[in-house]
């Protein structure tokens, strides 16, 4: 791969895989030769972490969107500049479950918050960070939901929301993927997970590929 790393990110709704599918894909990279971060957020470092509890907690609901967006923010501001970019910068391929295009999903088609002021803020979050490859995996709400609820003790503040609040939030990703067809692949997460991960690692091969093959030449 070329000099400097490439980035995956994993977006979708509740129950939706993500975790268990950037698992599956960083042992098989690092297995294949590859260095490998395996991240997520909120979070991915004490400081984010810290503040993925304030933001999760269910006792916060009288929490306001506008704090919830400053947050995430907040905490991805310091996961990229404590890790991935400096991950990145060592050439190796960093996986995160969760990025950009999760606040402008929640916070912005969700929430209903200002798209141009959630850019903003992602821009300085990100430093103009983009990931070389998005995975969204997508299933209905309902589906999605009763997954989460069967895998978890209990329900985070996020998860919590009213059905209508992820109906508007599948939308939300499928619009985003829809913008950007060339960085973004939507897979279907109702199928068997071997069979969405056979999805996932075939694109991610490609890409990687491709990568590779611009940098040499």
């Amino acid at each position: 791969m070329g000099q400097r790393g490439f980035f995956i990110t994993f977006e979708g709704g509740e129950g939706s895989g993500k975790t268990t599918q950037c698992k599956r894909l960083a042992i098989d990279l690092e297995k294949a030769g590859y260095g490998v971060l395996l991240t997520h957020e909120p979070g991915g470092t004490p400081i984010s972490e810290q503040i993925r509890g304030i933001l999760l907690n269910r006792e916060h609901r009288e929490m306001v969107s506008t704090t919830e967006l400053l947050l995430f923010a907040a905490a991805r501001a310091q996961h990229v500049s404590e890790r991935i970019v400096p991950a990145l910068d060592e050439g190796r391929i960093v996986i995160s479950a969760r990025f950009a295009d999760s606040m402008v999903a929640y916070q912005g088609y969700a929430r209903g918050l200002e798209l141009e002021l959630i850019h903003y803020l992602n821009g300085i979050a990100t430093q103009g960070l983009t990931p070389d490859l998005t995975i969204v995996l997508d299933l209905p709400v309902e589906i999605g939901l009763d997954r989460a609820r069967q895998s978890r003790e209990s329900m985070d503040r996020m998860e919590s929301e009213r059905i209508e609040f992820h109906k508007r939030l599948r939308d939300g990703f499928l619009t985003i993927a829809s913008q950007e067809p060339e960085r973004i692949k939507v897979i279907d997460a109702q199928m068997d997970p071997d069979r969405v991960y056979e999805q996932i690692k075939a694109e991610v091969d490609r890409r990687i590929n491709e990568k590779d093959n611009k940098w040499r030449n």
